[in-house]
């Protein structure tokens, strides 16, 4: 399989990628890391569940793609419920690991314990936790003359999320996200990555709102491949972001003759819906494309492949 090599102009490809949570599903997971790697995508982003219990092999993907493939890998680093202390040592084992970009994220409280509360030194917010990543770097480089010279010579990339509707989990609406986005900026964030959206004005109109508020770090647009009505159903759950009912319903009126859903069928029709999506927010100024692939490279492949920024073949 060929590697492409992007043109130096092209709008950026990344993909999110969720570690193996079993060692069964290890192979078709490094198989498609292989699979997207093989795009010379300009990053990729490893994520971790929400309760953090496969933080370590999370960290284990970052390292081995770090080692042995030339993409940059962006490690998701949460801190809700951890303390200053924690989360600062976390931070110094990816440095240590060679790990100069992260996405700082806050991370979901636990939804089973109705009277959660963050511990009082924790780090409460995206925003504390960008900060605290370039205040652990500040300490290492004045501790170290060589870590300042790597500093310089690679320095410390931190993307931070962005929603471009409003948060559903935190109750907030667009320009309540805008002000928080400038708030995440002026912590130190190099750029933004929105959740998914299924509309451009979702993305067109918020970075409206954003360069108007003074937001000048580059904005990402977050796309899923909308090719399963199922998962589409639980990404609603999970994130608030509803789905465009008509396309639902297209989705699940493409069935077999036996009644069952038609899977390539669906996945012809989510992807076209995917790629008018893709190409206008790229139409409209987007730096690049983001894709949410669940593990799953076909889908993301080919929602690329529709706007051009990749080949069907890869």
């Amino acid at each position: 399989m060929a590697v492409e090599t992007p043109h130096p102009s092209r709008p950026t490809i990344s993909f999110e990628l969720m570690p193996p949570r079993r060692p069964d599903a290890a192979p078709k997971f490094w198989e498609t890391a292989r699979r997207l790697v093989a795009t010379h995508p300009d990053f990729v982003s490893v994520t971790y569940g929400a309760g953090g219990g496969d933080r370590a092999t999370a960290r284990a993907v970052v390292a081995k793609l770090l080692e042995g493939t030339p993409v940059l890998p962006v490690a998701h680093l949460t801190c809700v419920g951890a303390s200053r202390e924690d989360v600062s040592e976390v931070i110094d084992d990816f440095f240590d690991a060679g790990v100069r970009s992260f996405l700082a994220l806050r991370g979901d409280p636990p939804k089973d314990q109705p009277d959660w509360r963050p511990p009082a030194d924790g780090v409460h917010s995206s925003i504390e936790l960008v900060r605290l990543l370039r205040d652990v770097e500040e300490r290492r480089c004045a501790a170290s003359p060589a870590t300042a010279l790597r500093g310089a010579a690679r320095p410390l990339t931190i993307a931070v999320a962005t929603f471009p509707n409003g948060n559903a989990d935190a109750g907030t609406t667009r320009a309540q996200e805008v002000v928080r986005l400038l708030e995440k900026q002026e912590a130190g964030a190099s750029f933004a990555i929105t959740q998914l959206f299924y509309e451009p004005e979702s993305y067109t109109g918020f970075v409206e709102a954003a360069r108007n508020a003074g937001v000048t770090i580059p904005i990402l647009a977050g796309i899923i491949p909308t090719t399963e009505p199922r998962r589409l159903r639980r990404v609603e759950e999970l994130t608030g972001v509803v789905p465009p009912p008509r396309l639902l319903a297209e989705l699940d009126d493409l069935r077999l003759d036996d009644g069952s859903p038609d899977a390539e069928a669906q996945h012809a029709h989510g992807i076209e819906y995917s790629v008018r999506l893709a190409q206008a927010v790229l139409d409209s100024g987007a730096p690049g494309i983001h894709v949410y692939t669940f593990n799953k490279h076909r889908p993301a492949l080919d929602l690329l492949s529709g706007v051009g920024l990749t080949t069907a073949s890869a």
